[in-house]
């Protein structure tokens, strides 16, 4: 899962005195980062999760209180999307990419290497992140 550091509202929506919109990501976000975000949306786009498949115009409901973020367009839709859909290629095809591409699990599984999961016991030192 990339650090995508901040996503800032773009310009065109602060000219218009918008100073906050809910952001949608699968990435994960550093403790700098403002406003309201939603991170972690799993199965991240690259895997062809939804979020790659939202377009211009989508309407997307967030309901805080229940815990649901919905994409409000119809299964049908969604699965003509799904088949046009394809996995980008890659930036580097060998060394840690590929390891990181290949092997890291999304987020709601721990984002751990699947060949570690269930073998180094509940300790994690604190200091390890």
């Amino acid at each position: 899962m990339a650090e995508v550091g901040n996503m800032p509202l773009p310009p065109k929506v602060l000219k218009k005195g918008i100073t906050d919109m809910v952001r949608i990501s699968d990435a994960r976000m550093s403790g700098t980062s403002y406003g309201t975000v939603i991170l972690h949306a799993v199965p991240e786009a690259a895997a062809g999760g939804t979020l790659a498949l939202v377009q211009n115009g989508d309407i997307i409901e967030l309901d805080v209180r229940n815990r649901r973020l919905e994409l409000l367009v119809s299964e049908d839709e969604l699965a003509r999307r799904r088949k046009k859909w394809k996995a980008p290629k890659p930036p580097l095809e060998r060394g840690y990419w590929k390891l990181y591409i290949d092997h890291v699990l999304q987020a709601d599984q721990g984002a751990d290497l699947d060949f570690l999961v269930g073998s180094s016991g509940p300790m994690v030192p604190r200091d390890n992140h």
